[in-house]
């Protein structure tokens, strides 16, 4: 949120335009040619200089002093104020409940600017170092935020063909990746049979997670980006992200939009799962059964949990395991595939890194500080991942720290807790989300005892 003064740049772009504008009016015509260049160039600036002064009256900094007569003890005691950007930060205390205190500062805050204005109510540390909090509100002119939002906004025409594009490219990963689970001989009837089931799956779990997400974002009036499939060659599909696009209420929202796309896609690819398990009556197979390769999981730690509930290929000794298939792999039905990679899927995209919905559920669960810190660590662990060798946690460490990266900004309260439960709620998720991505030695490191990663030609094992 930390954002210049728009005023002050206005009137050092104004400056400038003024003495350009000089420089052209100094200049003499050498001939008729000169002189139509100066006067094209001398209209350009004037009115680029009268645009700037029209934005300019837009653009003014706030009164601070004026401002500060709006608070008092029937909504926010201020006791003192410095400037920030063109707006200003008032510390101070709540004297009553915040939800009655923002739309009654709002308005007083409105019809003292003349304009309206957007506030946050936070906690800062003390600046002399110790461990005391102070309250502040945070004032800015509305028109600066929307325009940063604006900015920023995905919600347009190149933001909808990038979202159908890596949509269609998805679908293309997906049903490439279904191919390498497949017979050697396999026919076209066989893809249907065996990939449709994935590909449904896949779908199911997607569009689930999104309606939860935005029926979410929707009850607290949050607008959101268009949503963004990242394809992947290895597991199909690596989730979906979007951006919010307009000021949260409070840290409760930024919580509950996050962990209602994880929690709905963590019980649909459960369930899926499950469901297909039950009718098989067995982890192993279905009528219709697609071949986990054991180079599915060489070196991916990430994926063990998928081999842990499936079983490995062969043994330590480099024996052929009693539910594998020799020469082809582990058999298993492609609508419970579909949900363990799901649950995997959920799990990294659960990571407290950034802007994924993990990063979310930890900031609005331990503040900016722990959050950023968090997100480093996940980072650094997943480019350790990497530079071992795993080409899941090197795509998605890149993913989450240059793509990702970053907070989210302030809500409007920043200071209520978020209460009991969604800690307890956000606990859970974090250790099905660590069962479910903790490394076990089924099989996920590199050993003499397995071969080299698959690919498409090699002719098998």
């Amino acid at each position: 949120m930390g954002n210049p003064s728009i005023e002050a740049a206005l009137k050092l772009e104004k400056k400038r335009a003024e003495q350009r504008l000089k420089e052209l009016n100094n200049e003499q015509g050498g001939n008729v040619f000169t002189g139509l260049i100066q006067n094209i160039s001398r209209s350009i600036v004037q009115r680029e200089k009268d645009r700037l002064e029209q934005v300019e009256q837009k653009f003014k900094a706030l009164d601070l002093g004026k401002l500060k007569s709006c608070f008092g003890y029937d909504t926010f005691y201020a006791t003192d104020v410095r400037r920030f950007g063109d707006g200003g930060i008032y510390i101070g205390n709540l004297r009553k409940p915040i939800d009655e205190v923002i739309p009654v500062l709002k308005e007083r805050l409105a019809n003292a600017a003349g304009r309206e204005v957007t506030i946050w109510f936070m906690e800062e540390e003390d600046r002399e170092g110790n461990d005391i909090k102070k309250q502040v509100c945070v004032v800015q002119p509305k028109e600066e935020i929307d325009l940063q939002y604006e900015l920023s906004s995905l919600n347009n025409v190149a933001g909808y063909i990038s979202a159908l594009l890596l949509g269609v490219t998805t679908l293309g990963t997906i049903s490439l990746t279904s191919g390498f689970f497949l017979t050697p001989n396999a026919t076209f009837d066989d893809y249907i049979a065996r990939v449709l089931p994935l590909f449904g799956g896949f779908i199911t779990i997607l569009g689930v997670s999104e309606a939860a997400t935005r029926l979410t974002a929707n009850k607290y009036g949050v607008r959101l980006s268009p949503s963004f499939l990242i394809p992947s060659t290895w597991t199909g599909c690596l989730g979906v992200v979007n951006n919010y696009e307009s000021t949260l209420p409070s840290k409760k929202a930024l919580f509950d939009i996050a962990a209602a796309r994880i929690t709905s896609a963590y019980v649909t690819s459960f369930l899926l799962a499950a469901i297909a398990f039950y009718l098989d009556q067995s982890l192993n197979g279905g009528d219709n059964a697609l071949y986990i390769r054991p180079q599915f999981f060489f070196n991916n730690p990430l994926l063990s949990f998928i081999q842990y509930v499936t079983g490995p290929y062969t043994d330590e000794l480099g024996n052929v395991l009693p539910q594998a298939v020799p020469g082809l792999g582990v058999p298993v039905d492609p609508l419970a595939f579909a949900g363990l990679l799901g649950i995997v899927v959920t799990s990294m995209n659960l990571l407290p890194c950034g802007r994924l919905e993990g990063g979310r559920i930890a900031q609005a669960l331990y503040g900016r500080r722990v959050a950023n810190i968090l997100s480093f660590f996940t980072s650094l662990a997943l480019g350790v991942g990497g530079v071992t060798g795993s080409v899941l946690s090197l795509t998605w460490g890149f993913v989450a720290t240059f793509f990702r990266g970053g907070e989210e900004l302030p809500a409007e309260d920043e200071i209520t807790p978020v209460g009991t439960s969604r800690y307890i709620w956000g606990y859970a998720l974090a250790v099905f989300c660590l069962l479910t991505l903790f490394p076990n030695s089924a099989g996920t490191f590199p050993s003499v005892l397995y071969t080299p990663p698959f690919f498409r030609g090699d002719g098998g094992f």
